[in-house]
């Protein structure tokens, strides 16, 4: 694909997630949530190396249900402290436990999704980046997201994070203006 942001390079994986998945406005609340887990798990990472390792961390956490994961305590940090095929970090285990308690707090995943999305307005963000080098590392919308998350008990949602989430999740289209995945999900 000619004009492909530069980001997800040559590896077949990373090239798949960029056409079909990143960018890609999601409403399901379970889902976001899952990427928001996975988004903190890539802190201080790469995220080709998440990318690689999603299925076994999904595997690992039961598919990621809060409701499930919510109840989880030492035994399961220790189970995936041992399970090579994720990072195996206990700071960012225990704060997917604290968040799917967090997430419960919402009362639904429609909620939860909802919330999320009111932060841009119920709409996908719009800015037509022109290179990657226009492409912020926060914005005032991941920033007040963070914030939020942060006051109602999450944990690895700083901005930086919420931002790359929200473009992940498409609440905001940052696939570079030449990328004809710009146009089709609503660019000009």
């Amino acid at each position: 694909m000619d004009g492909r942001c530069g980001w997800c390079g040559e590896d077949p994986l990373y090239v798949a997630y960029h056409d079909t998945e990143w960018g890609v406005p999601e409403r399901d609340g379970r889902a976001l949530w899952e990427k928001l887990v996975l988004d903190g798990f890539q802190a201080g990472l790469s995220w080709i190396t998440i990318l690689r390792k999603r299925d076994a961390f999904r595997e690992a956490f039961e598919g990621f249900h809060p409701g499930t994961i919510a109840h989880w305590g030492e035994p399961e940090v220790q189970r995936l402290l041992s399970n090579a095929g994720i990072v195996r970090h206990r700071g960012k285990i225990e704060a997917t436990i604290g968040n799917a308690r967090a997430w419960l707090e919402f009362g639904s995943a429609e909620a939860f999704s909802d919330h999320c999305w009111s932060f841009t307005g119920g709409q996908v963000l719009q800015p037509g980046r022109a290179t990657m080098a226009d492409v912020p590392a926060e914005t005032a919308e991941s920033r007040a997201l963070s914030k939020d998350l942060k006051k109602r008990g999450f944990r690895f949602c700083g901005p930086t994070i919420t931002y790359a989430w929200m473009q992940a999740c498409g609440l905001v289209n940052d696939h570079v203006a030449t990328c004809p995945r710009h146009r089709d999900l609503g660019g000009r």
